[in-house]
């Protein structure tokens, strides 16, 4: 979306009239701005500056649309402000994937991996190096909270560091095109601890295999020049970072499977049946508001039929009994689809395995378990790239819902 004004009482709607809940984060002392998570037309980021920080209206808004125009791929990109009053607010892109501190010093799921940590590291210079071809050459606190994850996991720089700070009307900052780079150096050093630890304890224990040749020490001589200010811009550091992130891309090892994941790569239907066994997707709250007639307690009957028949192995039983229940239903359970898939699939039937692994995640989205099952049926039908693929993208789903770091 083109930069555009946005209005005290949209945004003020937007973040629950600046709710504390919506906070993602702070910056800044004496008066810190705060950032928080907003929704309009779709999901936005908006941070509010303290009353004093900008008094200048007309600074703020020449400030901000200056910042506006340098849109770029690596940048969360500012899309708006607003300047009513005493109110001074920026409006940015919504990145769904947390930041690098969550990712890289709160990890839930698997430490980032090297050829992330190195992409994160790439991704960042190629941003302050297109910043500064648009003569923004500062870049305000510059650390691990600024890095944000977008919707396909990549990392991008927020545009919030770009706008200078003001005082009665004049910028003052005691940041420097060297202070950047310096900046730059402690992300760096974050990037090969995976901790807040001192300059002195550099590498992450978890990347032990997954550096090739001398490409660690490498890195660990950037981040030390860096520190030193030698390294005079961005492209500079672009130009040591691309070979090293472009090594590490080639050997990064595979996304981590669910168990229901290993066992479809290794087409072990056996593993897969013992597993959807034991899903139960909320089966009786399916049929909560139906169940009070008689018709449709005759079809909780044959669904329930059906999943003793799954359990069972009686796969002709299970498929009849689910059939019924598909057939004569008002309400489409993907649970049920994803069972008679596989029922489809261990009787021989496999085309029509993938159309109720389809069907699961038309009526339920973003399941994982449905991609997997589409999965076991293309590789059954002889399609193994596309197989794969659809592998992957569930592996990819089902760490996304977890609100785990993936890539």
């Amino acid at each position: 979306p083109s930069f555009r004004e946005y209005t005290l009482e949209s945004l003020t709607k937007a973040t629950n009239t600046f709710n504390i809940g919506l906070v993602v984060s702070e910056s800044g002392e004496k008066a810190p701005n705060f950032v928080y998570e907003g929704r309009l037309d779709r999901n936005i980021w908006v941070e509010r500056f303290p009353t004093a920080a900008w008094p200048d209206a007309i600074g703020f808004m020449d400030e901000a649309s200056k910042v506006g125009l340098v849109r770029h791929e690596r940048l969360v990109n500012l899309i708006g402000c607003c300047y009513e009053g005493d109110e001074r607010l920026l409006v940015a892109e919504y990145m769904p994937n947390d930041t690098l501190s969550k990712n890289l010093f709160h990890w839930e799921y698997q430490p980032m991996q090297w050829a992330m940590r190195l992409r994160v590291a790439l991704y960042i210079a190629q941003a302050l190096d297109h910043c500064a071809n648009h003569n923004l050459r500062l870049y305000n606190d510059l650390n691990a909270y600024r890095v944000l994850f977008d919707q396909e996991g990549d990392p991008r720089l927020s545009c919030f560091g770009l706008m200078k700070n003001s005082q009665d009307g004049k910028s003052y900052s005691r940041v420097t095109p060297e202070s950047v780079i310096y900046s730059y150096g402690t992300v760096l050093l974050d990037l090969l601890s995976g901790k807040h630890l001192p300059p002195s304890h550099f590498m992450d224990s978890y990347l032990e295999g997954q550096i090739a040749n001398d490409d660690g020490a490498e890195l660990v001589r950037l981040a030390s020049r860096c520190l030193q200010f030698e390294p005079r811009d961005a492209r500079m550091l672009v130009s040591a970072l691309a070979p090293l992130q472009g090594r590490a891309e080639e050997i990064s090892p595979p996304l981590p499977l669910s168990s229901l994941g290993e066992a479809i790569s290794r087409n072990d239907l056996t593993a897969v049946h013992e597993i959807l066994v034991k899903i139960e997707e909320g089966a009786d709250n399916e049929l909560s508001f139906q169940v009070w007639t008689k018709k449709m307690q005759d079809l909780l009957n044959s669904r329930n039929r059906g999943d003793v028949a799954f359990r069972d192995k009686d796969f002709k039983t299970a498929i009849d009994c689910y059939t019924q229940f598909v057939d004569v239903g008002t309400m489409m359970s993907p649970t049920v689809l994803a069972r008679r898939s596989l029922a489809y699939l261990l009787s021989g039937q496999a085309e029509v395995a993938l159309h109720d692994a389809m069907q699961a995640e038309y009526v339920r989205p973003e399941w994982p378990t449905a991609f997997c099952l589409q999965a076991a049926a293309l590789s059954t039908l002889g399609l193994g790239t596309d197989a794969k693929n659809m592998l992957k993208e569930g592996t990819v789903l089902d760490m996304k819902q977890q609100n785990h770091y993936y890539h």
